[in-house]
């Protein structure tokens, strides 16, 4: 097998990805540390085409060398935005419809290979800290909280793995 080069991936350009169909999926990210890890969720949420990201509380923003080092350009196509306050914006986006998810080892969460989308619903997914995770109260404010099964030794993934899986297996859920 013969490995293809980047121009034979087809793969859309800025001005085609913002005119593009986006998958019903919003990432917030509450108070990431690592600007490599926002930039490894850009560029996640890049190839599975997320409808925006927002950055919020401690989280930092675009432009950064280093969250452009691991984003590869994917600032410039994900539409994103700031917002101060991660529970402000989860109860604004339950208020226009948005099924809000926290990414999440709680009492009672759903496991992400039981959880089945619902045709005609946007997610707003939450990704939490890379050492406290998501925030108490945004996980009381949310709709659900979906956990990945592991089974090793470590209580957690990385944030940017875990969104990787997640944004995976929401996009294949809602395309099928």
């Amino acid at each position: 097998m013969r490995k293809l080069k980047n121009e034979e991936l087809k793969r859309l350009d800025i001005k085609a990805f913002k005119k593009a169909r986006k998958t019903p999926l919003i990432v917030i990210l509450d108070n990431i540390r690592s600007l490599n890890n926002i930039g490894s969720v850009f560029r996640t949420a890049d190839a599975f085409l997320v409808e925006k990201i927002y950055l919020c509380g401690i989280t930092a923003r675009p432009p950064h060398k280093d969250i452009r080092k691991t984003a590869l350009g994917a600032t410039e196509s994900v539409a994103w935005q700031y917002r101060k306050d991660t529970l402000d914006l989860v109860l604004e986006l339950k208020k226009e419809g948005c099924q809000v998810v926290a990414i999440e080892q709680t009492e009672d969460a759903l496991m992400l290979n039981e959880f089945s989308t619902e045709s005609g619903l946007k997610y707003a997914l939450v990704f939490g800290n890379e050492v406290k995770g998501v925030s108490q109260e945004v996980v009381n404010a949310s709709d659900k909280v979906l956990e990945i099964p592991q089974y090793g030794t470590k209580h957690s993934l990385n944030i940017a793995v875990s969104a990787g899986i997640v944004l995976w297996d929401l996009w294949s859920k809602l395309n099928q």
